[in-house]
């Protein structure tokens, strides 16, 4: 586990390591060429994760789960907001079912942490959930991702979904996703892609789930505006901003019963 700079959460736990792409917002994602950078120096549980294509890197298809893991929130007395497999997706087909079952006797065993799950499998989660092969637990927060239109389907398998805490992550956003359902879903977070090979967002993808959140009372994070600002002019790293219409938005869920 480690101190996490995601404005989110408080610390990433990844007792999963690799992944393969699910679909466009995959493209330039930072954990394959964070995996690459581990495995130089020297990391065994991310060597051999990741390959080139051309100048590129991208998973090629192995994925590792990590019993040794598993202990490590065990230790951590401090409360704290704790992103699972900000490396991985702990939903890939290639993670086992008697694994993630194990993953969530640890979040059970440690009630004092809110653990944020997020998924591009969202069926996969819903089903294990739904059938009760891993209960609902009251510390553990059930997310998905949507980056454009041809995503916002994972938003109604993440409403089938029993969980204290629904939330849909909107980054990178990429495309708008018009005017999405948010019922039932407690939280959003926008943002836009960082890195040398950034996608654009505009300000009227952002107006839209915006305005979903008022709708439904979905609370709103803005996490940045990625590589792109407002006016989807380039922007160096230093202005890399999180202001939008003025303000900083770092709305949280409320923390309830689940639903």
């Amino acid at each position: 586990m480690a101190e996490s700079q995601i404005e989110w959460t408080d610390a990433t736990w990844n007792p999963v390591a690799g992944c393969t792409l699910a679909s466009a917002g995959c493209k330039n994602c930072y954990a394959m060429k964070m995996a690459r950078r581990l495995e130089a120096m020297g990391v065994e549980k991310y060597a051999g994760l990741t390959k080139k294509t051309g100048r590129n890197v991208t998973w090629n298809g192995i994925v590792r789960e990590d019993p040794e893991a598993l202990q490590i929130p065990l230790s951590w007395r401090k409360p704290r907001k704790i992103f699972v497999n900000s490396m991985s997706d702990l939903f890939h087909v290639d993670v086992s079912e008697k694994f993630i079952v194990a993953v969530w006797e640890v979040m059970r065993q440690t009630p004092q942490h809110h653990y944020q799950i997020l998924t591009k499998r969202p069926e996969r989660m819903s089903q294990l959930v739904r059938s009760r092969r891993i209960a609902v637990l009251p510390n553990v927060w059930l997310g998905t991702s949507v980056e454009n239109a041809e995503t916002t389907y994972r938003i109604d398998e993440l409403r089938r979904t029993p969980a204290a805490i629904r939330f849909v992550s909107f980054e990178p956003l990429i495309g708008p996703v018009g005017r999405v359902n948010l019922k039932g879903i407690h939280w959003a977070i926008v943002g836009g892609e960082s890195g040398l090979k950034a996608r654009p967002i505009k300000e009227e993808w952002i107006d839209e789930i915006h305005a979903q959140c008022d709708r439904f009372e979905t609370a709103f994070f803005f996490k940045q505006w990625g590589a792109w600002g407002g006016d989807n002019q380039k922007r160096s790293k230093k202005a890399n901003g999180r202001v939008y219409r003025g303000q900083v938005w770092d709305e949280m869920p409320t923390l309830g019963m689940p639903g």
